[in-house]
């Protein structure tokens, strides 16, 4: 495992925002379940994001790549035969995929991920799947699952929303393309509805429209996809790293943000104005800029939602003068790690009063952080956070480099862009 030691950093400068993880491996997907050819720009090329490409080719489709343009030359159905895909570390990636192989017409998909992802749940998707007429096993309702082609059957399906929002998200993508119409309905509270947003909204980006009844039902009737250009919007996830780290340590301006498209972790401007932080935004020009304050305000944060905020808000509360307390995230839980669980660890470590709840944590920092060293699990946004936490101290160590390619493989080196005294050890 690759570290990295970082130092007490005043930061200063601007970076451009890499592009939107989430479009991308939406856009993939959809781009190749149409009877045409799409173009994609402004891609983001990650570990996540090219096992969706990799999935995508054992499909059939014809994907082609120059300078951060993807052609996708793709079909409604797959052809007849087996195939295995790996999913590496992307949960987006396995849960659309496992969707996706039900229109094979004929044959099985075998799909596996990495060590964490075999311990994410999938049974969820598997059972509303079964209800529309798909054939499919698994290891006790985790990776790896085997999927039999012949095609969705539509109708009636039914699936909880409390776990996470990918499963509805493949539903949608792939049952546009069932044999019949499809309902889905959702059982319990939908958490992270934003997502959900944004996969509509790339749909209807392809010439798909869903019907959405306040989250709770949707109405999926038998459409095409069509061939478009579509443009990835920015990243909000990735912003809000950087945007965190201006807060903490010095001042950073973010170009090329995109506020057309719904992003949740967006969340990200409302809360660091509650907290006090000086912002100033320029929506038209996609253009944020951000100032840290003395200390920043300890508040109350419901981040249902937003759970990708999760270790961003942490950390903020490393400068605030009084508490701030976290909730709605228990399906954090079931991210890359148990994001709750490691990030009360690691966070205590700097000396933090920190307390865990089921569904979230309160954190009442100090004065001065205590020096250590940090284990990031292998969970990309684990390891971002604590890097950007660790310029409020002396030095720390932070263990688990290699996992930034997932998301925002130039991180380390847009933290140095902007000054921070990082070196990987």
């Amino acid at each position: 495992m690759v570290s990295v030691e970082v130092k007490r950093s005043k930061i200063n400068g601007a970076i451009t925002c890499p592009a939107s993880k989430s479009y991308t491996h939406r856009a993939i997907a959809i781009a190749s379940l149409v009877n045409g050819k799409s173009v994609l720009t402004n891609v983001l090329l990650s570990r996540d994001t090219l096992a969706t490409i990799n999935a995508c080719k054992k499909f059939g489709s014809r994907i082609t790549q120059t300078d951060g343009i993807i052609t996708i030359s793709g079909r409604n159905k797959f052809h007849h035969g087996n195939r295995e895909i790996d999913a590496e570390n992307s949960g987006t990636t396995i849960r659309v995929m496992i969707a996706m192989s039900a229109l094979v017409e004929g044959g099985k998909t075998t799909l596996t991920g990495d060590e964490s992802l075999r311990k994410r749940p999938m049974q969820p998707l598997l059972d509303a799947l079964t209800r529309l007429g798909v054939d499919s096993t698994s290891t006790n309702g985790m990776l790896p699952v085997v999927v039999q082609g012949g095609g969705i059957k539509g109708g009636y399906t039914e699936i909880n929303g409390d776990v996470s929002s990918q499963f509805i998200s493949a539903l949608l993508i792939s049952c546009v393309h069932a044999d019949k119409d499809v309902e889905v309905s959702v059982k319990g509270e939908q958490v992270s509805k934003p997502y959900i947003d944004s996969t509509l909204a790339t749909m209807e980006r392809f010439g798909v429209k869903i019907e959405n009844n306040c989250y709770t039902n949707y109405i999926v009737k038998c459409q095409q996809y069509k061939p478009v250009k579509f443009d990835v919007p920015s990243d909000f996830s990735s912003a809000a790293m950087m945007l965190a780290a201006g807060a903490l340590a010095g001042e950073v301006t973010i170009k090329g943000l995109n506020f057309e498209l719904p992003q949740a972790d967006a969340k990200i401007i409302d809360i660091l104005h509650d907290m006090g932080a000086y912002i100033k935004m320029d929506k038209i020009s996609g253009i944020v800029r951000i100032e840290a304050p003395e200390r920043l305000e300890g508040d109350r944060f419901n981040l249902r939602n937003n759970p990708d905020l999760l270790p961003v808000v942490s950390i903020l509360a490393l400068k605030a003068k009084n508490k701030v307390t976290i909730s709605g995230v228990a399906h954090a839980r079931v991210k890359e790690t148990d994001r709750i669980t490691n990030i009360v660890r690691e966070l205590k470590k700097f000396g933090a009063e920190v307390e865990e709840f089921e569904d979230g944590l309160s954190i009442k920092s100090i004065d001065k952080l205590k020096n250590t060293r940090l284990n990031s699990y292998n969970d990309h946004r684990l390891f971002m956070a604590f890097c950007i936490a660790s310029l409020l101290t002396d030095k720390c160590v932070i263990d688990g480099l290699e996992s930034v390619d997932v998301s925002y493989p130039n991180f380390i080196d847009d933290l140095r862009k902007l000054g921070s005294d990082i070196k990987i050890s």
